[in-house]
């Protein structure tokens, strides 16, 4: 990915989400562009506007970090925009080729990686890596996510699944929010390593396959996938709400490992137990031919 046009498109993205009124600025006359001008941006982070222009046109390379700070303030960058703006000023001057890892062709969990995941029993668990693929799963794991095991390509990814499935849009009950988040983590993931061929494909499929995708990754949206709560509708036992907790890999730095956990005495509970019976006496992860197919009653 071109680091010039990422920066480009990424800051003029953020200056379009800001509006005089929250950046504290009086609103005079009918504007012309969404968000805040080139030049309100340059008085905000203390620069000129010829200076600010500049690095709207992607030139990073040697910006201090007390500018790139200035920036992140002027444009109310979080914390995950701030990280990737830094990434994006790192891969401009050339420092991100010495972090960078060589990747194996086929991405593949460790065998070890599997037997800790099969000691998990209580609790859906998975690794998962930057590119969203599905590498590995503990049993719980596996029936949780079967829908998306039925995916021909191997690994299974969750782009692919969220974009090209119709099974996610129910499995995904608020399915924008889960296809919002997707393409945040892949956005974020090309920020970290732009020259990473197999996010480039998957990237090119999905935009050529999926108009939705190509709106959402043309909007520059990133994100820090680390915890949250997650809404599912299980063919087999209906509806699930569950908390995540994601962990790097210190052995290996391009993949996580993320767990799911029901809040005790819930009725998600309550379905993890009936997910876990299933799973116990289906040993294939394929969906049923009928997507439709009712939940089991609760007793």
């Amino acid at each position: 990915m071109d680091n010039r046009s990422e920066v480009r498109e990424f800051l003029t993205s953020r200056r379009a989400k800001i509006t005089p009124e929250q950046a504290g600025l009086p609103v005079a006359g009918r504007r012309r562009v969404p968000g805040l001008r080139r030049s309100e941006v340059a008085a905000l982070a203390g620069m000129s506007v010829e200076y600010y222009a500049k690095l709207e046109r992607g030139h990073l390379a040697g910006v201090s970090a007390g500018v790139l700070d200035a920036l992140a303030r002027a444009l109310h960058l979080d914390d995950a925009e701030r990280a990737h703006l830094l990434r994006l000023a790192h891969e401009a001057n050339g420092s991100n080729a010495i972090l960078r890892r060589r990747r194996p062709r086929q991405p593949t969990a460790r065998p070890g990686l599997q037997w800790m995941l099969d000691t998990i029993t209580t609790a859906p668990a998975i690794i998962g890596n930057n590119r969203s693929d599905l590498l590995a799963a503990n049993h719980l794991g596996r029936a949780l996510y079967c829908d998306v095991y039925t995916d021909p390509n191997r690994p299974p990814n969750f782009a692919r699944f969220t974009f090209l499935d119709s099974a996610a849009r129910r499995f995904y009950p608020d399915w924008d929010l889960a296809a919002d988040m997707t393409v945040a983590n892949l956005r974020t993931a090309a920020g970290k390593d732009p020259h990473d061929k197999g996010l480039h494909d998957l990237v090119g499929e999905l935009s050529t396959r999926s108009d939705d995708f190509r709106r959402r990754w043309g909007a520059h949206n990133v994100r820090t996938h680390g915890t949250g709560i997650k809404h599912f509708h299980h063919h087999i036992v209906g509806d699930l709400t569950l908390t995540y907790e994601s962990m790097d890999l210190r052995a290996e730095p391009d993949l996580s490992m993320t767990i799911y956990a029901a809040e005790p005495g819930s009725p998600s509970e309550d379905a993890l137990r009936l997910l876990a019976s299933w799973a116990a006496t289906h040993e294939r992860t394929d969906r049923p031919q009928d997507t439709d197919h009712p939940p089991i009653e609760r007793t």
